[in-house]
């Protein structure tokens, strides 16, 4: 098993169900999203364990090779940016890692959400959809699909009909909708059903995203008594 991570874990109650498993995005760490949970105000009897793990430490070409937290390179090639394939596969294998402990924790697949934001959002996609067993669902913000040549050989059939939330900012600088919704339509054409959310912003959350992805976060992962 790849080494853990070292993370940040909110509990929004004593003894959880649920696991959420949170990757921030590039240049941030584990705090990042912090105040999600609160924002959030999920029900009193929602009980879910939320993970924040901090990415490593590598130098990112297209930021001049400053070294900082993040889950994979990112590359320009002719002007188009191309993410780190050996790099994506390393972050995966340590956010499995996370998932299996989780498992370990007593926490079933089927009660567990894979989330992110950006970059964090790309790992999210990327493993989800790949995970041998079924899980709660994957919520993809602000993101795109890596290794999207890749996915028709490695589709995890137990996720072929997991729930998928993706929003995008339609100001977005950093990650242009155009990438949101190629991905979005990718997964659309391969069969999988995806929650799409637009909003006028530009690369971050707003408030109307967060009562979104509350509903959705009840829907998926619902109180238990």
């Amino acid at each position: 098993m790849a080494d853990l991570l070292e993370a940040i874990e909110i509990e929004s109650a004593p003894n959880p169900d649920a696991a959420v498993v949170w990757m921030h995005g590039l240049g941030a760490d584990g705090h990042d999203f912090e105040p999600i949970v609160p924002e959030l105000r999920l029900p009193a009897t929602t009980r879910i364990r939320f993970v924040f793990p901090h990415a490593p430490l590598r130098p990112v070409t297209i930021n001049q090779g400053h070294v900082m937290r993040a889950w994979y390179d990112v590359r320009a090639l002719a002007g188009v940016r191309r993410e780190d394939e050996a790099g994506v596969r390393q972050s995966a294998r340590q956010i499995e890692a996370l998932l299996a402990r989780e498992r370990q924790r007593g926490i079933a697949p089927r009660r567990i959400v894979i989330a992110g934001f950006s970059q964090g959002g790309a790992m999210a996609l990327h493993v989800g959809l790949r995970y041998a067993d079924r899980l709660a669902g994957i919520l993809a913000l602000s993101c795109y699909l890596p290794l999207a040549t890749t996915l028709p050989t490695e589709t995890a059939p137990a996720n072929r009909d997991v729930p998928i939330f993706m929003a995008h900012g339609t100001f977005d600088p950093l990650v242009p909708l155009s990438l949101g919704e190629g991905s979005r339509e990718l997964l659309a054409a391969r069969g999988y059903d995806v929650d799409w959310h637009a909003y006028p912003m530009p690369h971050s959350v707003c408030p109307e995203e967060v009562a979104d992805i509350r509903r959705w976060v009840v829907r998926v992962l619902p109180p238990r008594g």
